[in-house]
């Protein structure tokens, strides 16, 4: 099966950074919300197609969500970051947050070939 050179990018390193930041319930219930984020949080004012971000989600309304003071959820979402797991861009004082979902499909193919 020939799969595109983008997909095979995932090392036995990045994966393992992976397995880490998933090994806690909460940053694993993080990504599940942001899955969808319209389905989760109320519409993200400072998102919009101009800025590039779409899905992105403020880290208040993240915290408030899984209900975590403001410095545990800096530190899981920078962990999920880390990994790679999700993406950052700050717009104005605020700072968003979404899948990153190229690193997800690279982690789920490196998951079927390797485990």
């Amino acid at each position: 099966m020939v799969l595109s050179p983008e997909l095979d990018a995932m090392n036995d390193k990045d994966a393992e950074e992976i397995f880490k930041a998933l090994s806690n319930q909460t940053r694993v219930s993080i990504l599940r919300l942001l899955k969808h984020p319209a389905d989760h949080f109320s519409t993200q004012a400072h998102v919009m197609k101009e800025n590039g971000f779409e899905g992105g989600v403020c880290v208040s309304d993240i915290r408030k969500n899984i209900g975590v003071s403001q410095s545990t959820a800096s530190q899981y979402l920078s962990i999920l970051e880390q990994s790679g797991l999700l993406e950052m861009k700050r717009i104005g004082q605020w700072t968003y947050y979404r899948r990153n979902e190229v690193t997800i499909k690279q982690f789920e193919h490196y998951i079927r070939l390797k485990l």
